[in-house]
């Protein structure tokens, strides 16, 4: 089997072209072409009147031709044997698992990190036992909506708690800035095929799936995950672990403590708890688990017509099926030396209520696998760093995360509303008193006013001075009838639980901290992925 990168075709090209392109390059006849599966397939929209296909592919040839090709001296960086991207694992426990002398390990949290934590350690045959605080998907889903629909907030089941964790409702992204040497994405994506998902996402670009693919997806998930032996409770919140405390100064973890009252006994402790588990970084670091405060970002979502974007990005070719809606990415670096960026972007998506917490008020972003909305949205939010603006304490982001959900809650009337401003009365320093052209998409609702009592002044000023940047890029970014909402505050987790090499806590052993809840990852590929890291280094250890 061979790779061949950079094959460029146009849009509306056939099948045929493909075979073309692949025999061109390779010099052949089609007669010895016996396969050619898609590995990757991008764009690129540089020059909006001639975007073009970019394939990575995979072409089997007859033995004789692909000796002949191997030993033509082509360019590796053009044809090369295909690589290996399956998936090994990496240890596998006997029929008899477990037995006195082990304990099943325990996964804390059911996200994305969670999930693949637990898929892989019962695919591994150690038979995981999953504490989730919120409910299942469909029950949590139902909770959600009442909390958009009727202002009625469960704070244990919503957008940041229960089954398949905040990226549930989300755009269901499912690309990241990880380095993955060892195609442990692929591995995701390959369980989420196997779940569910459209088999596309193995192979384009920017993949995603939407909200209601994901739930069907979770579910048959959990699913594996308990045929293979694990267990998975719902309703179970963690209160205290259990750690013993050795005269080296040494710690170990035993077990854990539920609100119900129930102890489990596992020396083997999967921290897959989520950005948002405030409480839960409270009672680590009473306990004495090492953490540290992390940087994170705050700011509004921003509203545009889906229209807008895909004229701004693809030109005359906007509304192709195979480009879909369009996405942006944009960063400014500011005079007052701050940087503000944007931050999942859903094409044809919806600002969503995310507040988890009695009298906050917290937006996200959320598209459907079609992303046929009418409105784009993203976040524009700008860096803060702990020791210029939370110094007091280690969980003193939280503090500030709390302190802008609680004023944008006020803004907004203090019944869930958010606070919201047009974007040319928001460059103007003016509040704004009614709605232009576009209509917002935040429920239960918007209430129009001053956004720059939303947020510190600096983040306020820096906001003000990209928004007119980023329109040079994307023309129309700074229409004044644009909308921005606020208030955007849990980008990623305010903390790190620092591990070390053997992905346990640095002062605790048998506690591994996972995904966006312990600062290692941002985004449901990239949390997956450190899920699958934690499982194996785990079932190392518990076999060794």
């Amino acid at each position: 089997m061979l790779r061949l990168n950079e094959i460029k075709l146009p849009l509306d090209h056939s099948e045929n072209d493909l075979k073309d392109a692949v025999c061109s390059r390779l010099n052949i006849t089609e007669a010895v072409l016996v396969d050619i599966s898609v590995f990757k397939r991008s764009y690129d929209a540089r020059k909006k009147s001639n975007i073009q296909l970019i394939y990575q592919v995979d072409v089997e040839l007859s033995a004789q031709a692909e000796a002949a090709v191997l030993s033509a001296g082509f360019n590796e960086a053009s044809v090369r044997p295909s690589p290996d991207t399956s998936y090994h694992f990496p240890a596998q426990a006997t029929a008899e698992f477990p037995t006195t002398q082990q304990q099943r390990p325990v996964v804390i949290g059911f996200g994305p990190c969670g999930i693949l934590a637990a898929l892989l350690l019962a695919q591994m045959g150690l038979k995981p036992i999953v504490l989730e605080r919120g409910k299942d998907v469909r029950r949590r889903t139902r909770d959600t909506w009442d909390f958009w629909r009727k202002r009625e907030l469960n704070t244990e089941s919503n957008v940041q708690y229960g089954e398949g964790g905040a990226g549930t409702f989300s755009d269901g992204k499912l690309y990241s800035q990880v380095k993955d040497k060892r195609h442990l994405g692929r591995k995701v994506l390959t369980e989420f095929v196997k779940a569910g998902a459209p088999e596309e996402i193995m192979y384009v670009s920017k993949p995603h799936i939407g909200t209601f693919k994901l739930v069907t997806m979770v579910e048959s998930m959990r699913a594996e995950i308990i045929r293979l032996g694990g267990e998975i409770r719902f309703d179970q919140k963690v209160t205290n672990i259990h750690i013993e405390k050795h005269e080296n100064g040494s710690n170990q973890a035993t077990g854990l403590s539920l609100h119900n009252g129930e102890t489990l006994q596992s020396k083997h402790i999967v921290l897959a708890i989520g950005h948002s588990a405030r409480d839960s970084f409270k009672m680590l670091l009473d306990q004495g688990v090492y953490i540290e405060a992390k940087p994170f970002s705050i700011g509004f979502r921003i509203e545009h017509p889906q229209s807008i974007i895909d004229k701004a990005r693809f030109g005359e070719q906007a509304g192709h099926p195979i480009l879909g809606a369009a996405d942006y990415k944009l960063v400014h670096h500011c005079a007052n030396g701050r940087s503000v960026y944007s931050f999942c972007m859903c094409p044809g998506g919806t600002v969503v209520a995310a507040a988890s917490e009695e009298g906050g008020v917290v937006t996200n972003g959320m598209s459907q696998y079609s992303r046929n909305e009418r409105n784009a949205n993203s976040a524009i939010v700008v860096g803060i760093t702990p020791d210029k603006d939370y110094p007091k304490h280690v969980l003193a982001g939280i503090d500030l995360q709390r302190q802008l959900e609680a004023k944008a809650f006020e803004l907004g009337g203090s019944n869930y509303n958010a606070p919201a401003q047009l974007v040319g009365d928001f460059l103007s320093n003016k509040p704004s008193a009614e709605l232009a052209d576009i209509s917002p998409s935040y429920q239960p609702g918007i209430q129009l006013g001053d956004l720059s009592q939303a947020l510190p002044s600096f983040a306020i000023d820096a906001i003000r001075e990209a928004i007119p940047a980023f329109d040079k890029q994307i023309k129309g970014f700074a229409m004044p009838d644009a909308i921005l909402t606020g208030v955007e505050t849990r980008t990623s987790s305010p903390i790190c639980i620092k591990r070390g090499k053997d992905f346990q806590s640095i002062n605790t052993l048998g506690l591994y901290p996972a995904g966006e809840g312990a600062g290692y990852a941002g985004g449901i590929l990239s949390a997956a992925i450190d899920g699958i890291k934690v499982a194996e280094a785990l079932a190392i250890d518990l076999l060794k």
